[in-house]
């Protein structure tokens, strides 16, 4: 039977791409990064401004500085990750180096009599995200990757996805990925992989298929592997009215880097069982740019109170993804190898719009003997999309998305202690989870909860900072996004030491 005259009938039935609420969150959250000061005091300087991180919150910032100056700053990683898995336990750490802030800010006054004071300019780039992590997962399961291809088989008929005379099974694999989509390609592999079988091989419209796999349990290997970077590029200007009111905004260009290796082991089949381990990996790679701008101001309503308000829009991000698969099994055809990584699906560009940001913040400042702020944020995951809204399946996972996903709240709080020279700095972060029940679903995220401090030292014409922050969250990972969804729970706490220099001018 030719491939092409079931086309129409998988690719409603079934979509034709990958993308799900799984990409959406990988850009719509933000670590907290940027200077040392800004990690310190929990990233709450939507009042405060005179900081180059500080235009990341509000970009009427820019116009506190009252002279030009230079900021660059490295950071040290720390991941610990913790994954229970029918109460497996298994223990991972990771530490990485990176560079991961650089910017300055140009501030011309006007001399002449005028209301507007100064006019400042600023660049800065920002790590908004460090993808850079491993996670293990070991256990117990009572469902194996037999479901994975049973749910991606069923109602995919059967001589769709055979080999044809003369083809290679690469090309097959490549084939039915791009004419029949993404789910008919996994039946392909399960097929082939020897995991699954049709109810009936001799009829070519079987669109019922069963397991190779026979087990109570089985024992499970997985090992998930990120590396990759959302960096943000912002061009900043803003300017003073008067003594008591700041105006800002700014363009801010992404860019996106993200690697992703899965690698799953089985094994553990009942004796009897026609199967008796499988091997799949899989590797993804995604690159593309966003865009997005902000708007602030900053008003100071006397020498000690100064309140902020600023807008994000939302970001738009245009990505490209690469996928490729391995799968092997003793009942694995023997041209199998020949899919490897090196087979590569190419898929067309679309787009996540990630929700914009509304922030709210209040400061004290007492002099230059130091300062209190508060910030408070708010975000509506519920409205992210992928685009073209008009595909099908990217209609279907937008009203998933809608359903799942709520009201992100995020609390700030930060405060320094100047003595002379020296600067004591602490912070604390809160932030909901962006799921409407907590995170507590497979593949949920849950609160995040941060703690921050540091200290600087300031040579008059320049200032060292050290900047450090744990951040604490529990995540639900699951293994796949459909058929093999068990998931394990990870605790994962990352801490950040970050060293900057600024150089006044």
């Amino acid at each position: 039977m030719k491939r092409y005259f079931n086309l129409l009938m998988v690719l409603v039935c079934f979509g034709t791409t990958a993308q799900n609420i799984d990409d959406v969150l990988r850009y719509s959250t933000n670590d907290l990064q940027g200077t040392p000061r800004f990690q310190a005091m929990g990233g709450a300087f939507g009042a405060l401004g005179g900081d180059l991180s500080a235009l990341y919150i509000n970009p009427a910032g820019v116009a506190v500085f009252n002279n030009s100056l230079f900021g660059i700053t490295g950071a040290n990683y720390n991941r610990d990750n913790e994954a229970n898995y029918f109460n497996s336990v298994t223990s991972t750490n990771n530490n990485y180096w990176e560079f991961n802030q650089l910017g300055g800010v140009f501030v011309f006054r006007n001399n002449a009599k005028s209301d507007w004071k100064k006019l400042a300019m600023a660049f800065n780039y920002d790590m908004v995200q460090n993808f850079d992590n491993d996670i293990v997962i070991r256990g117990n399961s009572p469902q194996g990757i037999d479901n994975y291809f049973l749910t991606a088989a069923q109602g995919v008929p059967f001589g769709s996805i055979l080999i044809r005379d003369g083809e290679f099974i690469e090309d097959a694999y490549l084939d039915i990925g791009s004419s029949l989509g993404f789910l008919s390609q996994q039946a392909f592999l399960g097929y082939y992989g020897g995991v699954i079988d049709p109810v009936d091989p001799n009829d070519d419209n079987n669109t019922a298929y069963i397991s190779n796999a026979q087990y109570s349990s089985v024992n499970q290997d997985y090992f998930l592997r990120t590396r990759g970077f959302n960096s943000k590029f912002s061009l900043s200007m803003g300017s003073q009215y008067m003594d008591n009111l700041y105006l800002g905004a700014a363009m801010n260009f992404h860019t996106v880097v993200y690697d992703e290796y899965k690698e799953l082991r089985e094994g553990g089949y009942d004796v009897a069982s026609p199967i008796q381990f499988t091997n799949f990996d899989n590797f993804l790679s995604t690159r593309g740019t966003g865009f997005s701008f902000s708007l602030g101001a900053i008003a100071k309503l006397n020498e000690n109170i100064r309140i902020g308000g600023s807008y994000q829009s939302p970001t738009w991000y245009r990505l490209t993804d690469d996928t490729s698969q391995r799968i092997n099994s003793d009942l694995a055809d023997s041209d199998i190898g020949f899919i490897d990584f090196n087979i590569v699906n190419l898929f067309q560009r679309y787009t996540i719009k990630t929700p914009g940001k509304v922030t709210g913040s209040l400061a004290l400042v007492f002099g230059k003997d130091g300062l209190f702020s508060f910030d408070y944020e708010y975000q509506d995951m519920s409205q992210a999309e992928l685009r073209p809204s008009s595909d099908p399946s990217f209609s279907i996972e937008n009203q998933f998305i809608s359903g799942e996903l709520g009201g992100v709240s995020t609390y700030r709080i930060g405060g320094e202690y100047r003595i002379e020279r020296v600067s004591l700095r602490g912070g604390y972060r809160f932030q909901d989870s962006p799921f409407r029940d907590g995170g507590n679903n497979s593949g949920g995220i849950g609160d995040l909860k941060a703690y921050s401090g540091g200290i600087g030292y300031s040579f008059g014409p320049s200032r060292l900072d050290l900047g450090f922050s744990r951040t604490e969250q529990d995540v639900n990972q699951r293994l796949f996004s459909f058929g093999l969804t068990n998931s394990a729970a990870v605790n994962q706490v990352n801490t950040n030491v970050t060293l900057g220099y600024t150089v006044n001018f």
